[in-house]
């Protein structure tokens, strides 16, 4: 079974459509909208355990030019 998140991202004024080409890229990406309100960017991604999803967040999301912060919400199943 794999682990599914949201990542809410912040960017530098200016960078959000940059920062969700980017991470479109990035292996594990499901999709990728840009919003308006607090986040300028939401992702939604798909990992095979959570060391693996930490690891798509910091090494390949964060790590994109122009992100100021990052909020990961991994999907619960109640």
């Amino acid at each position: 079974m794999s682990v599914q998140a949201y990542v809410l991202v912040q960017t530098t004024v200016g960078k959000a459509a940059h920062v969700a080409a980017e991470i479109r890229n990035t292996d594990g990406v499901v999709v990728v909208h840009d919003v308006t309100g607090p986040y300028d960017v939401i992702v939604q991604v798909e990992a095979p355990s959570m060391d693996d999803l930490g690891t798509l967040v910091v090494r390949g999301i964060q790590a994109v030019d122009g992100i100021t912060r990052t909020v990961t919400c991994p999907v619960v199943n109640i």
